[in-house]
């Protein structure tokens, strides 16, 4: 397979699993940010998705939605996103199911319309964000459904894996710096809680655990939990299914990319709580998204350069 087509069906899947986690947050963050403002702010959120040279900063609710889904300067807007996304399926087309592109093109189109801004501005801002979550779910199940699986259909998987590591590693670094600032068990419980809302595993968390949001825990599942598909452990694996299937076809050879997963997987299933707190869960966190970041360079070296 051409690398133009295996890199464009990495970034198709990683722009809509972004749009969904960036949307998840918001949600999360404007229900919390309602009731405890000083402990859940925008700023961070806008900080930590924008680029260096970003000079927007406000704790204006509306505003920050606006600018986190409409704004054409930030590269991580929801309508940007979408826009690459919908780029880069137009160019893999012929190997992409017709109703995920239709599913895709939907979305852009909808996010398009004339008085959709009006609308977040005047109307509920939650309902708005489950009208756009709503497109990524159904672009999740119909691709499910309707992509035969074939390399394509691992190459997507491929973006959506990876996206989501680096988005649960961000996720999890905002939250520690947050909770860094305050001693106040009560305080850091709401930001674990916090955590666990934006990356959907608040439910399952109280069913395994039945007890308060103790950090032990947070960290055991959102880094190693097997049967939530959001932890890092859940989505390594992923990640090797989908590069074990690619090698087997042939649209993959034996690289350095192999051992960059094994080593993060050994990492993530073996280091045990009292290891992680003995380092510190920021140090381990950063060495994390440093495996991460290694993985994701050879992954586009390989099909920036390797595959012909």
């Amino acid at each position: 397979m051409l690398s133009r087509v295996a890199n464009n069906l990495i970034w198709l899947e990683r722009y809509m699993e972004r749009g969904h986690g960036i949307l998840s947050l918001l949600k999360v963050n404007f229900y919390a940010n309602q009731d405890s403002p000083e402990l859940f702010p925008w700023t961070p959120i806008i900080k930590n998705y924008t680029d260096l040279n970003n000079t927007f900063y406000t704790e204006n609710t509306v505003e920050c939605l606006d600018f986190m889904v409409f704004n054409a300067e930030n590269p991580n807007s929801i309508l940007n996103i979408v826009t690459r996304a919908r780029e880069n399926a137009r160019g893999v087309q012929e190997h992409i199911s017709r109703e995920l592109w239709i599913c895709l093109n939907n979305y852009y189109l909808f996010l398009t319309k004339k008085n959709l801004r009006k609308k977040l501005i005047s109307g509920d801002p939650i309902e708005f964000i489950d009208n756009l979550r709503n497109f990524h779910l159904m672009f999740y199940g119909t691709m499910d459904i309707t992509q035969e699986r074939g390399a394509p259909y691992y190459f997507l998987n491929l973006g959506k894996y990876l996206e989501r590591m680096i988005l649960v590693s961000d996720f999890t670094a905002i939250k520690l710096t947050e909770i860094s600032k305050t001693t106040d068990k009560l305080e850091q419980s709401f930001y674990w809680k916090n955590l666990l809302l934006s990356m959907g595993g608040y439910q399952l968390y109280l069913k395994k655990y039945k007890s308060a949001f103790k950090e032990d825990h947070i960290i055991s599942m959102v880094f190693q939990e097997k049967l939530f598909p959001r932890s890092l452990y859940y989505c390594v694996n992923k990640l090797n299914f989908s590069v074990g299937k690619l090698i087997d076809g042939g649209q993959l050879g034996k690289n350095h990319i192999e051992f960059s997963l094994g080593k993060l997987e050994s990492t993530i299933k073996y280091t045990t709580i009292e290891s992680i707190n003995n380092q510190g869960l920021d140090n381990f966190i950063t060495q994390i998204k440093k495996d991460i970041r290694d993985i994701s360079i050879n992954i586009n070296t390989i099909y920036f350069s390797e595959i012909n």
